[in-house]
């Protein structure tokens, strides 16, 4: 089967993009905006319409396969590349992705994956863009599905001598700033994880942390009265952004203190912390998050660090995994590219014992949700993220529903 063209489509994600340097800096709500000028590089406000690309791959007997190209919210932030518009980046995608593929045969999925993301832009010389090789591998993946006529989890389970699996991979809701309406939300829904919380600035973390222990126990008390049934006990992950750093001036033993307070107010339940700190470089942040992820274990402390700034790459991934610096970590998956990257990380954390949450962005698309389930389904991380949104009701369906779809299709067809 060949693939007989390509062609790209405008389109909008679930969320924005947002200057995060510029909203750590104090950047005051205006209803859904924000006031003040943008700080990092490629903003032109410091929030913006999320834009992404549809890659569209032609089969040569009529099929249409097509992935989504989307960045993360947080676009330029943590060593990550660009805002990605695309009205810049489809003529890019027709120069640098069409001439490799189109009229060309499609073999396996790992191969067609690896040329697409190893290609470098042949004007600069530099890789694509993350955005780019994350939507056009995953329609290289949709593509392969259907000229073998497979579910995408199928494909990725049998290139890579895995199992799809057969129960739902844990579901992890994302709350937005609506960090209490939200959370009633995702217990009625019975998500797995929650609820994010988005404690991006010191303001809503509290000066000393205060009011982020207010809410876990605010939300280990909303559970016990809404409770979807008996023995409900999901998994706490709160994203601080690295505020806690700030709060305690990157004190790793202090805030190793501070997670007992954490710890205590979650109980029963377990808790996890992403991005305690944030140190402005890889090598800064591997350091501290190992520091911490020690002091914890001597301590017995449960609480699970999770790494997510400057943890971007397949790389970055191994290496903090190798170097413990996390319990477990997110691989977000527009971050490392192409989606070949994300299933090596998977399997690598599995290999290094360290946990593996595939993550991404409310700033992601109803397309790239439903291939991330696939890719969860087939690898079997701890935790897959609802996406895209901040609405959660829209990104739980999403995924969950991928997830059934998934489910009753390995049993049934």
């Amino acid at each position: 089967m060949k693939i007989a063209a390509i062609t790209c489509s405008a389109g909008r994600t679930g969320f924005f993009f947002d200057d995060q340097a510029a909203i750590k800096a104090g950047a005051k709500h205006d209803g859904n905006a924000y006031l003040g000028a943008p700080v990092t590089p490629g903003f032109s406000k410091i929030r913006m319409a999320g834009e992404s690309i549809s890659v569209m791959v032609k089969l040569e007997d009529g099929q249409i396969a097509y992935g989504d190209c989307a960045a993360v919210q947080y676009s330029g932030a943590g060593g990550r590349d660009p805002v990605f518009l695309a009205a810049d980046f489809i003529p890019i995608i027709e120069r640098e992705i069409v001439p490799l593929f189109a009229g060309k045969e499609i073999t396996t999925f790992r191969e067609m994956a690896g040329l697409a993301d190893g290609h470098a832009d042949s004007q600069t010389g530099k890789p694509l863009h993350t955005a780019i090789r994350y939507g056009v591998t995953q329609a290289l993946l949709d593509a392969v599905a259907k000229s073998q006529k497979k579910l995408m989890a199928q494909v990725v389970a049998d290139e890579y001598g895995l199992t799809v699996s057969d129960k739902m991979i844990p579901l992890f809701a994302q709350s937005g700033d609506d960090r209490y309406g939200n959370v009633d939300k995702m217990i009625i829904k019975g998500a797995d994880a929650l609820p994010h919380g988005l404690f991006n600035n010191l303001e809503k973390l509290g000066a000393q942390g205060e009011k982020l222990v207010e809410y876990i126990r605010w939300i280990v008390k909303r559970i016990g009265e809404l409770s979807p049934y008996e023995g409900y006990a999901p998994v706490l992950h709160m994203d601080v952004y690295g505020t806690i750093g700030l709060a305690f001036n990157n004190d790793i033993p202090r805030i190793a203190k501070y997670f007992d307070e954490l710890e205590a107010a979650a109980k029963p339940l377990r808790l996890r912390i992403e991005g305690p700190v944030d140190m402005g470089e890889r090598e800064a942040q591997i350091l501290a998050l190992a520091e911490l992820t020690r002091l914890l274990g001597e301590s017995g402390s449960k609480v699970e660090v999770v790494a997510d700034e400057w943890c971007n790459t397949f790389e970055d991934v191994r290496e903090f995994a190798q170097r413990k610096a996390g319990h477990m970590m997110q691989i977000k998956m527009p971050d490392l590219g192409g989606i070949n990257n994300t299933i090596e990380a998977v399997l690598t954390c599995r290999e290094l014992g360290a946990g593996a949450y595939v993550g991404g962005s409310c700033n992601e698309t109803n397309r790239t949700g439903e291939i991330a389930m696939h890719v969860g389904m087939a690898t079997s991380p701890e935790q897959v993220l609802a996406k895209p949104g901040m609405g959660v009701d829209e990104g739980f369906m999403i995924c969950y529903n991928e997830m059934q779809r998934i489910l009753a299709a390995g049993k049934s067809l």
